[in-house]
């Protein structure tokens, strides 16, 4: 592979998208051996610097105002209940300190939707519930107060620091409903089943403290990465959690990274070492401020998308509840997997393999004893598989398969370029452009990418398979409306 050639390639592909008048650049992707589509999800990431071009989206010129209140409710008006507790969960999760730094947010994600899910399930009944033993309720009582009440239960139990503001949130979601039986009935059963789901989840083991995790110092070994040498990587231990769908944490383990010999793992070097370069030249100004938009927890951005979906698509509570449900078992167990093969395989992240680099052991990767990532400092944990890929594939899956449609035209704020976003038409294009920021970020080898889509898609199919079906699966009217 040269690196003039690839440069060319992608100078002409981003510099498509350089018209100020044209809100959506398009880039075109050649097919290879091994590209599939499952669930019209395109498994093409991480293979752009292979000679292939992917669609990448132009940012908007108009900057997002930043409305995430800390501290206040999420206003009702004109959104669905789930919704607004989605966005109180992530306005908790992006307070300063408020999320346990050993407990992975996603779980809390997952259990509140998992709640929300069965609350509203036991009133509409049309679909299977997460949890056995979640009995059936009254068919008049308010899926919307049930939903208010699920989340604000499992939030004031998750975050009793927060509990005024979540009290202030359940009195603005349950103003929205009338006065009543029906209203008094939803927020008993959500009540209950919050309490049901927090106490199947009691014992799952995300309270155990992190393992003690000792670098390694062969050559591929994970190790504490510079500028900023972490003394200890993140979440060792999360791979003993209890998953909300998988069987096992090692379920879908991806096989191993390429060895350090191989002209796949020099590919893969030259690429990241070239383009995830801090104040490097081969890469253009918008792939850059790729790497550095999507440079947060990934989880966020694709609750922010699955919030958007929801509105734009006009779902009802029902719905909106199993999507969430859904795209957050999916996340979450993402996760979890993806921990499990990260501390497998403990393989060094780029900015050891460039720094560290050996022609003896291969003679196309050449050392740079001074190379930093675009994005300064690394993500505290082994690169193989990318987390960005595993959840924005798994996540991406589940929508289209559960709307049966990815083409609307949306925007994602970044949740560390404040007021910045980009626009989208495909939400498969947004999974891949997540995806492969992180080679412009200069955090990940092209490979840790491609297995964590993989790995994603594998998850996200065996939720949508197994979790949450119709009750009739061939009523028409769920088919219809991607329930």
């Amino acid at each position: 592979m040269q690196l003039k050639l690839i440069d060319k390639h992608l100078r002409r592909a981003f510099d498509s998208n350089s018209n100020a008048n044209t809100q959506y650049g398009h880039v075109f992707l050649r097919r290879q051996r091994g590209y599939r589509t499952e669930r019209g999800l395109h498994l093409n990431v991480a293979l752009l610097f292979a000679g292939l071009l992917l669609q990448i989206t132009q940012p908007d010129a108009t900057p997002a105002q930043d409305t995430r209140a800390i501290g206040k409710p999420v206003s009702a008006q004109s959104e669905n209940v789930v919704v607004q507790w989605n966005k109180t969960l992530l306005v908790i999760v992006r307070t300063k300190g408020a999320q346990p730094a050993t407990v992975h947010p996603t779980r809390s994600f997952a259990i509140m939707h998992a709640a929300i899910y069965d609350a509203v399930n036991s009133i509409d009944q049309t679909h299977k519930p997460y949890l056995t033993g979640v009995p059936p309720a009254s068919r008049s009582a308010s899926q919307d107060a049930a939903a208010a009440a699920a989340a604000h239960e499992v939030l004031s139990q998750l975050y009793s620091a927060f509990q005024g503001m979540l009290d202030d949130q359940l009195q603005d979601s349950l103003a929205q409903i009338p006065d009543g039986p029906a209203k008094t009935d939803g927020v008993n059963i959500g009540q209950s089943v919050a309490d049901l789901i927090l106490a199947s989840r009691s014992n799952d083991g995300s309270s155990a403290p992190p393992i003690p995790y000792v670098f390694g110092t062969a050559a591929g070994d994970y190790q504490s990465t510079p500028p900023n040498f972490p003394a200890q990587p993140q979440f060792t231990h999360w791979s003993k959690v209890t998953p909300f769908a998988l069987e096992s944490a090692n379920q879908f383990r991806p096989g191993p990274p390429p060895n350090l010999n191989s002209g796949a793992y020099s590919d893969a070097f030259n690429e990241v070492k070239t383009f995830g370069i801090a104040n490097g030249t081969a890469s253009s100004a918008d792939q850059a401020l790729t790497g550095r938009f999507w440079n947060g927890a990934i989880q966020n951005y694709w609750n922010e998308i699955t919030q958007t979906t929801a509105l734009t698509h006009g779902l009802t509570t029902a719905q909106s509840a199993r999507l969430f449900a859904l795209v957050n078992f999916t996340a979450a167990d993402s996760v979890i997997a993806f921990y499990d093969a990260k501390y497998a395989y403990n393989f060094w992240r780029p900015v050891t393999g460039i720094r560290n680099a050996s022609t003896k052991t291969n003679a196309e990767t050449v050392a740079d004893p001074n190379w930093l990532p675009e994005v300064g400092n690394t993500t505290p944990d082994p690169s193989y598989p990318g987390a960005h890929a595993v959840i924005s594939a798994g996540a991406a899956s589940v929508l289209i398969s559960v709307l049966h449609d990815e083409n609307f035209d949306f925007t994602v704020t970044s949740e560390v370029l404040p007021g910045t976003t980009r626009s989208f038409h495909r939400l498969s294009a947004a999974a891949e452009e997540a995806t492969l920021s992180r080679v412009f970020a200069g955090v990940h080898f092209s490979f840790d990418l491609n297995a964590g889509s993989r790995l994603g898609q594998k998850v996200a199919d065996l939720v949508v398979d197994h979790f949450l079906t119709p009750v009739h699966r061939s009523d028409e009217k769920d088919k219809k409306k991607g329930t």
